[in-house]
């Protein structure tokens, strides 16, 4: 039997299922002992929450301290260990206590609650009600005096199969046992599946059927494929030895430059948050940055960053990178990353308002700070910066923002690509601006109307579709016909079979989360242009893409 779901990576295991232990007994929705008074049970409820908020800080502590993922997971803990410090939360709690509840069930309503409202906005925040959950569960487990919900003990590797995992849960997992992982809930931009591809970790979420399976049963996880093969035959059980073993051979041409199998140079470029990614960049091998998002320097502000911290954020990114190509995207605000001092309240569609270059040029003095910062700290270092603007729409916005990068004495300026008209006015674009870089997320989600928060239309969600397809070639014969670089610094890069496909429609290089660098160097490496654009012609076509109403005859 084959199991579908969402494969994280490209990795292949095979083991016995070992899974998560059963969840805590739900408190009793009765009223509480008379004799115990509110002061005295509110006082416990705040100790249990002040426990879990420690413990979760303490372990991101010595997440900072230990592998790559592990410090990705580090700040995703420390986040999740806010949930336990929300004051409207122990408030709506504390409420429940004094009408007469006991902790253990105000905790459960008082987080079962919010969890609610997460999961009706559905996408990236309903992702964020299984962690929500785990709090929530934790604190229960405190003041039940019971031991909080984990990963069971295994002396065997195993296949840990869940509901889903919590920060806590997939941090602390032993690499050396866990073989892989596979959940019934969660997505591809849940915790779960962020950190394990971080800890590269081959994983399977939102399988639903894997709830049925039983400790002990063997199975082959097949990222790759997106399935889970339960009672394997052996030749299946071979097969999959021999796909790990391909998998595996893909870190043995990490530091090599990404080309295809006839020489023709697709350069690998790393996606990055902070300059503290550099270091895993690097690891993996990439030849540069394809995409640095300056986000991290306004989010959690009450107002822009000075250009003197921003000068010292891109200084010590691109330091880093002596002689290679590093690309920074000017503040994407706005839609799913709004900002108090920038965006407005209450937009009824933000994914359609007041973002990206929109929001800059209507603050202009947020725009020419970063401008500035980027041209001190290019002078003061010895990369090859590249400066892009978010969201740009048409060749009079990037004419606007080429013209306006060159003022400040920045080399190279161009545009994102994640608007179709930008496609549309492509050949106009190619001549007022440097580059494009196609940003294959948000296009996507504009080319087919598809919110990429909302989980009830993420089967659209999905750069296969010809029609995303054929826009990305749009900007690509543009590029082409003007010597306009094209890159694509979207999740459809990290897509190994994807990436032949691009490169066969003319881009020029892929940046991309680095631990996907290993398998789609390795896959470019077994395929000649001319077989990408064989690829490419049958892509355009739509032979590879299954749409979501699909059915067989």
């Amino acid at each position: 039997m084959i199991l579908k779901g969402v494969g994280i990576g490209r990795g292949v295991a095979v083991g016995p299922v070992l899974r998560m232990a059963e969840p805590l007994p739900e408190p009793k929705d009765e009223p509480r002992d008379a004799s115990i008074t509110a002061e005295a049970e509110n006082e416990r409820v705040t100790a249990a929450l002040n426990a879990v908020n420690a413990d979760l800080n303490k372990r991101a502590e010595e997440a900072a301290n230990g592998d790559d993922g592990q410090k990705q997971a580090a700040e995703i803990l420390q986040a999740v260990a806010m949930f336990a410090a929300d004051p409207s939360l122990a408030a709506n709690i504390k409420a429940k206590v004094d009408a007469g509840a006991t902790g253990e069930r105000a905790v459960l309503d008082g987080f079962g609650q919010v969890e609610d409202m997460f999961r009706a906005i559905g996408g990236y925040q309903g992702e964020r009600a299984a962690d929500l959950h785990d709090v929530g569960q934790r604190v229960i487990a405190n003041l039940m005096g019971l031991p909080a919900p984990g990963v069971p003990e295994s002396d065997e590797p195993f296949v840990l199969v869940a509901k889903d995992l919590s920060p806590a849960d997939t941090t602390a997992l032993d690499l050396k046992k866990t073989l892989a992982i596979v959940t019934s809930e969660g997505g591809p931009t849940s915790h779960t599946a962020i950190l394990c591809r971080a800890r590269g970790i081959v994983a399977v979420v939102s399988a639903a059927e894997a709830i049925d399976l039983k400790d002990g049963e063997q199975v082959i996880v097949n990222a790759a494929k997106g399935e889970v093969v339960t009672e394997p035959t052996a030749e299946q059980v071979e097969e999959a030895h021999e796909a790990k073993a391909k998998a595996d051979k893909a870190k043995e041409l990490r530091g090599q430059p990404g080309q295809l199998a006839d020489g023709t140079r697709i350069p690998l470029l790393a996606n990055v948050g902070k300059p503290s990614d550099a270091k895993v960049a690097h690891e993996y091998g990439a030849e540069g940055v394809g995409l640095f998002r300056t986000e991290f320097l306004f989010i959690g502000n009450e107002q822009p960053p000075s250009v003197e911290e921003q000068t010292k954020a891109y200084a010590e990114l691109l330091s880093q990178f002596p002689g290679k190509k590093v690309v920074i995207r000017l503040l994407d605000a706005g839609a799913d990353k709004p900002l108090p001092f920038l965006t407005p309240e209450d937009e009824p569609n933000p994914a359609l308002g007041l973002r990206g270059l929109r929001t800059l040029a209507q603050h202009k003095e947020v725009l020419e700070g970063q401008l500035k910062a980027l041209a001190d700290a290019d002078a003061q270092t010895d990369a090859d910066l590249w400066v892009m603007a978010p969201m740009v729409a048409d060749e009079w916005e990037a004419e606007y923002f080429t013209k306006l990068g060159k003022s400040f004495g920045l080399k190279f300026v161009g545009s994102m690509a994640e608007v179709p008209s930008i496609a549309v006015m492509a050949d106009k674009v190619a001549q007022v601006t440097d580059f494009v870089s196609i940003g294959t997320n948000d296009l996507t989600q504009y080319t087919l109307a598809a919110d990429r928060t909302l989980g009830s239309v993420s089967n659209y969600q999905t750069a296969w579709h010809p029609a995303v397809l054929r826009v990305i070639k749009m900007i690509c014969d543009a590029g082409r016909e003007h010597g306009m670089p094209v890159g694509v610094c979207g999740e459809a890069a990290a897509d190994p079979d994807l990436a032949v496909v691009l490169a066969g429609l003319g881009v020029n290089s892929l940046s991309m989360t680095p631990v996907a660098l290993d398998d789609v160097r390795a896959e470019l490496a077994s395929h000649t242009m001319e077989e990408a654009r064989e690829l490419a012609a049958k892509a355009l076509d739509g032979d590879f893409y299954k749409p979501p109403f699909w059915t067989e005859d």
